[in-house]
């Protein structure tokens, strides 16, 4: 749906790491919104991880109120790159005063944009980084886009040194463990250990370890199954 120079830049930037040209904003923003619309979204919303643990929303209508009583749906570029939400109670409420904490969403164009369904109307949702207006970081994905940018760019001299120059963006690909422990949530709830560390600090080792037949190669039980299709 986009033009084609426009595709190119904004695949640039996600591929290449090449710098967001706003002049594409307004292109890739209208496609976005038409796209959001044509699947029932009538609102449209910055996702953010702030540092709380949970996830942030502001929302907004796509629908804008015009001097003849009727309504208009706009999504313009400057909305799509950057957001102003309050930032007083992030991390917490009470460190800064309302007028002194403003803060700044940012769209991060390389984590796709999706719909959230609901029963009662869809969201269009925008992959957003959170900082503050000096730049510190009110998130948990700023540290990690800055990390990995940081990584580049040191893996990038590494190359050179060893002769390497015939590359065009270094990427580090991040995601879930290799292993990882499937707990009910009413046993989770009940461990103090796991609510605040994220891991166990006391427990009794099991009678037995490798020696069950539900070793890595078995087949994948129905409720964990159902977790990782949901997930």
């Amino acid at each position: 749906r986009l033009p084609k120079s426009v595709y190119k830049s904004v695949v640039a930037t996600i591929e290449k790491g090449a710098k967001l040209d706003p002049a594409v904003a307004d292109s890739v923003a209208s496609v976005m919104k038409d796209w959001a619309l044509s699947r029932g979204a009538t609102h449209y919303a910055h996702v953010f991880y702030p540092m709380t643990g949970l996830t942030a929303e502001k929302h907004d209508s796509f629908l804008e109120p015009v001097s003849d009583g009727q309504t208009l749906a706009e999504f313009a570029g400057k909305t799509l790159i950057q957001g102003e939400p309050d930032a007083s109670s992030f991390p917490s409420g009470g460190l800064r005063s309302t007028f002194e904490a403003r803060g700044y969403t940012g769209w991060d164009v390389t984590s796709p944009a999706y719909i959230l369904e609901n029963p009662n109307g869809n969201t269009l949702c925008i992959p957003t980084v959170f900082v503050s207006m000096t730049g510190e970081a009110l998130d948990f994905k700023t540290p990690l886009l800055r990390s990995q940018q940081a990584m580049g760019a040191q893996a990038e001299r590494i190359l050179k040194l060893f002769g390497h120059s015939n590359f065009d963006h270094i990427v580090s690909f991040c995601g879930p463990e290799q292993e990882y422990f499937l707990v009910d949530r009413h046993f989770f709830l009940a461990r103090p250990d796991l609510i605040n560390a994220g891991r166990t600090l006391f427990g009794a080792k099991p009678p037995k370890g490798q020696e069950f037949d539900d070793h890595y190669f078995g087949a994948i039980p129905d409720r964990v199954l159902g977790f990782m299709m949901d997930t």
